[in-house]
C-alpha cells in the first residue's frame, strides 16, 4: 500500500496525477481481505498495464488495485482452454495458447492490455472480441465476495461489459480451438507486422482513443475532419494512425484530454458524427491530488 502514489510511470500516455492509495495485492485472498471491510464509500479503480487510460491531473481518489505478477499467469488446463490471471497480457495470453496448440486467440497479441482490462472492456482487435473467446471469469466484488460470471451475464456489447465499478476481474479462461503451433505463430506474426505498420507503437499514447461508430471508422473521420497531426501543448494526433493520440514529450492529463474533445468538436461539425470515447478517463482536473493524512483508505 502506497499513499499518493505517483500514476503517470504506470500508463503509457506517461502523464497525469497520482493515486490516492496504490494498493498491489499479493493474491487474490489478500485482494479479498482488503476490500471486504474497506467503506463503502471509498472508490476502488483497477489498474492493468494503463494502455487505455488519461488519468487526470488532479490525480484518482481512494484507492487504485494493480495486479501484478501474482496475476499475470497462464496455464492450459484442457486441450482448446487457458486459465489466465487478471494480471496477464494479451501477448503472454497468445503466446501461451501457441505452446499449447490452441487457435483462435492470436487477436489478443493485439491487444495492449491486460486480461482483467480486455474482459471488462470486451476488448477486440482484426473481427475478434473477447465475448468470442471467453467461457467465464473470477471477480472480487467491491465488497470483497469472489465470484464467477459467465459470459453470457456480463451484458457484452461493442467495447463494454456491465462489469460494476470496484468490481475487479482476478482470472479468466479462454477457449479456443485445436490448431497447429506454427499456423498460430504465423498469424501472429501477421497481426504484429500489421499493428507495427499502422499504429504509433514506439510513441507514449493510450490506443485507440475513439470507439468506431455504426457505419463508419473512427480514424477515418478524424482525418477527414483535417485533425491529423493537430497539437495541443505537447499532445498530439498522430500523423501515423489518427485515432491515436500521443505524448509527445511533457504533455499533461489536461492536455491529452483536451486534444480528444476537440477533434470531437472538429469532427462533430465537419462529418455531423459525434465521437465516443474508448479511452478511459480517470481522476480529477487540477495540478495535483490534495494532501490527505485525515486517516487510512
Amino acid at each position: 500500500m502506497t499513499e499518493n502514489a505517483p500514476l503517470a510511470p504506470l500508463v503509457w500516455f506517461k502523464a497525469g496525477g497520482a493515486a490516492q492509495w496504490l494498493f498491489e495485492p499479493a493474491d487474490v485472498n489478500d485482494l479479498r481481505d482488503f476490500l471486504g471491510p474497506l467503506a463503502p464509500d471509498v472508490p476502488v479503480m483497477a489498474l492493468g498495464l494503463g494502455s487505455n487510460l488519461i488519468v487526470r491531473d488532479g490525480g484518482v481518489a481512494g484507492v487504485v488495485v494493480r495486479l501484478g505478477k501474482p496475476f499475470a499467469h497462464v496455464r492450459a488446463i484442457d486441450t482448446a482452454t487457458l486459465e489466465c490471471g487478471g494480471g496477464a497480457s494479451g501477448v503472454l495470453v497468445s503466446s501461451t495458447a501457441r505452446d499449447h496448440g490452441i487457435a483462435g486467440l492470436e487477436f489478443l497479441r493485439s491487444i495492449p492490455g491486460t486480461v482483467g482490462g480486455f474482459v471488462r472492456m470486451n476488448g477486440g482487435a482484426y473481427g475478434h472480441e473477447v465475448k468470442d473467446v471467453l467461457v467465464d471469469c473470477d471477480v472480487v466484488t467491491r465488497s470483497g465476495d469472489l465470484v464467477t460470471v459467465s459470459a453470457a451475464d456480463l451484458g457484452f456489447s461493442y467495447r463494454h461489459s456491465d462489469l460494476t465499478d470496484g468490481a475487479i476481474v482476478v482470472a479468466a479462461r479462454f477457449r479456443g480451438v485445436p490448431g497447429e503451433a506454427t499456423v498460430i505463430q504465423a498469424e501472429m506474426d501477421r497481426i504484429a507486422a500489421a499493428r507495427e505498420a499502422s499504429q504509433p507503437l514506439r510513441s507514449k499514447t493510450g490506443g485507440s482513443t475513439f470507439k468506431n461508430p455504426a457505419g463508419h471508422k473512427a480514424w477515418e473521420l478524424v482525418d477527414a475532419a483535417g485533425c491529423r497531426g493537430l497539437t495541443l501543448g505537447g499532445a498530439q494526433v498522430s500523423e501515423k494512425h489518427t485515432n491515436f493520440l500521443i505524448n509527445t514529450g511533457a504533455a499533461t492529463g489536461a492536455q491529452i484530454e483536451a486534444l480528444g474533445e476537440l477533434v470531437r468538436d472538429k469532427v462533430r461539425t465537419a462529418m455531423g458524427v459525434d465521437l465516443e470515447w474508448e479511452i478511459r478517463r480517470v481522476g480529477m482536473p487540477g495540478p495535483h491530488f490534495p494532501n490527505n493524512n485525515s486517516g487510512e483508505a
